[in-house]
C-alpha cells in the first residue's frame, strides 16, 4: 500500500467537493472569514506577499496574504502617508515565508531587528503589520482576537464621539479656539483667555451635565497660556485635558498636573511601552490615549496597558483614522481591564456615513447603543474590508500643511 502524507487541509477542502461532501461550503464560510484556506490552527502557513494601499483622506492600509488564502488588515500613520505605506512593503523581506501566527515574535523581529527603533513612522509600519498578523492568526483559529489574549474582559466598549439620542452617546470632545482662531500664541492676552472660556460655558451649559465633555489643547498651546486655561476652564467641570503640551519634554507636562484636578490624557504622540514608561513614572497623565495604528500595534498596546494598571491609569485608545484602527482598538478594549472609552467609537465605516467616515467595509458594524458598542464576534479583527470600496479611494493622500501666524510670519504647531 502506498504511503501518503496525511494533509488535513486537503482532507477539509474535499468535505466541501463533489457530490459526496459532508458539509456546504456555506456553513464552513459562516464559520471562517478566509475559509477558503480551510486552514486549520496546526496546518502550516506561510506568509507570501504584502500590500500597502494610500487613501486620498490619508488614511493607510496594510494586507498580509497567505498561502492558505487567508489575508489579514491593519492600517498605519496617515501622516507621513507614503512613507509608511514604502516601508511596510521592505518588511517582506524579512516576513515572507514566516509562519504569521507567531505576532509577538514577528514585532519583536520587526523592532529589534532593525538599528533604529521606534518614531512614528518605523512604529507604524510594526502597528499596521501586527494587526494584520493578529488578523489572520483569529481566523485560523476562528475567533476574534481578544479571546486569544484570555479576553472578554466586558460585553461592550463606551464610545465618545457625536453625542446623539439614537446612539446613545453621550461623551464628545472639543478642540479649544477664540472666535477667529486657536490659541497658539506664547502667552495669550485676557481677551482669547475669555474668548475661550465662554465657548465652552456655553457648551457645557447646552450639554449639561449628563454628557461628559473632553477638552483638547492639542499639544498646539504653550504652556504659559494652558496652565491660565487650565485654570479658567475648571469651574465648568472638564472630563480631562487632553494633550496640554507636547510629550516631547514630560516634566513640564507633569508639572502642569500638579497644578489641576482634572485628569490629564496623553498618548497620541507616543510610542511603545518605552515612550509611556516616562509618561506614568512622571505622573504626567493619568490616562492614556495610545494609538493602535502607531503605538505599536495590538500586541504593544496590550503590555502599555499593563504599565498602565500599575499606576491605575485607564487607556481611551486615540483613534482618527479607518475600521481596521477601530476593530483592533474594540479587541484591546475586550482584552484588558483598565480601558476607558474608544474615540470615534461611534465611527461606522459603512453605507453613506459622510464627511471623512468613507464606507469600506463589506456589511455594518453591530450598533452603537446607549452609547457603547458591543463586541465585534467574528474571526480576527472582526470586520471584513471591502478591498473594492478600499481601492476606489486609493490616490495621492491630502497634504498636511504647514501653518503660520498672520501677524508676523512664524510657524505654529499643527
Amino acid at each position: 500500500m502506498q504511503n501518503e502524507r496525511y494533509d488535513r487541509r486537503g482532507f477539509l477542502k474535499s468535505l466541501f467537493l463533489g457530490p459526496a461532501a459532508l458539509f456546504s461550503l456555506e456553513a464552513f464560510n459562516a464559520k471562517r472569514c478566509d475559509a477558503a484556506a480551510a486552514i486549520g490552527p496546526n496546518d502550516n502557513i506561510k506568509v507570501t506577499k504584502i500590500e500597502t494601499f494610500v487613501l486620498k483622506n490619508s488614511w493607510v492600509f496594510v494586507k498580509v496574504s497567505t498561502d492558505a488564502g487567508v489575508t489579514g488588515w491593519g492600517e498605519m500613520l496617515k501622516d507621513d502617508a507614503k512613507a509608511c505605506a514604502a516601508g511596510a512593503l521592505e518588511v517582506q523581506n524579512y516576513l515572507v515565508g514566516q509562519d504569521p501566527r507567531r505576532v509577538a515574535f514577528h514585532w519583536q523581529a520587526i523592532h529589534r531587528g532593525a538599528f533604529y527603533r521606534g518614531g512614528p513612522i518605523k512604529t507604524a509600519i510594526s502597528s499596521g503589520i501586527d494587526q494584520a498578523l493578529w488578523d489572520i492568526t483569529g481566523k485560523c483559529y476562528g475567533v476574534p482576537v481578544y479571546k486569544l489574549m484570555g479576553g472578554p474582559t466586558r460585553d461592550r466598549a463606551r464610545c465618545y464621539g457625536v453625542v446623539s439620542e439614537k446612539t446613545g452617546v453621550n461623551a464628545m470632545k472639543v478642540q479649544l479656539r477664540g472666535k477667529t482662531r486657536s490659541p497658539f500664541k506664547y502667552n495669550e492676552g485676557m481677551m482669547m483667555v475669555e474668548e475661550i472660556t465662554e465657548r465652552f460655558k456655553d457648551l457645557r451649559t447646552r450639554m449639561g451635565s449628563k454628557v461628559d465633555i473632553g477638552v483638547e489643547f492639542h499639544g498646539a498651546i504653550q504652556p504659559t497660556t494652558a496652565q491660565v486655561l487650565m485654570k479658567a476652564l475648571e469651574p465648568y467641570n472638564p472630563w480631562f485635558y487632553e494633550e496640554v503640551v507636547q510629550a516631547l519634554n514630560v516634566d513640564v507636562m507633569a508639572e502642569l498636573a500638579r497644578k489641576t484636578h482634572v485628569p490629564l490624557a496623553t498618548g497620541e504622540r507616543i510610542f511603545t511601552k518605552w515612550g509611556f514608561k516616562e509618561i506614568l513614572e512622571k505622573k504626567a497623565a493619568m490616562i492614556l490615549q495610545p494609538d493602535i495604528c502607531y503605538a505599536g500595534g495590538i500586541t504593544e498596546l496590550k503590555v502599555i496597558a499593563g504599565m498602565a494598571e500599575a499606576y491605575y491609569a485607564p487607556l481611551a485608545p486615540h483613534n482618527p483614522q479607518g475600521p481596521c484602527s477601530l476593530a483592533a482598538s474594540l479587541q484591546l478594549a475586550a482584552s484588558i481591564p483598565n480601558f476607558l472609552i474608544q474615540e470615534r467609537g461611534d465611527n461606522e465605516y459603512y453605507g453613506n456615513a459622510g464627511g471623512n467616515n468613507i464606507d469600506l467595509l463589506a456589511k455594518p458594524l453591530p450598533p452603537v447603543v446607549n452609547g457603547y458598542r458591543p463586541l465585534l464576534t467574528e474571526p480576527g479583527l472582526g470586520i471584513t474590508i471591502d478591498e473594492e470600496k478600499l481601492k476606489s479611494h486609493v490616490g495621492e493622500p491630502r497634504p498636511y500643511n504647514t501653518v503660520f501666524d498672520t501677524d508676523d510670519g512664524s510657524v505654529v504647531d499643527w
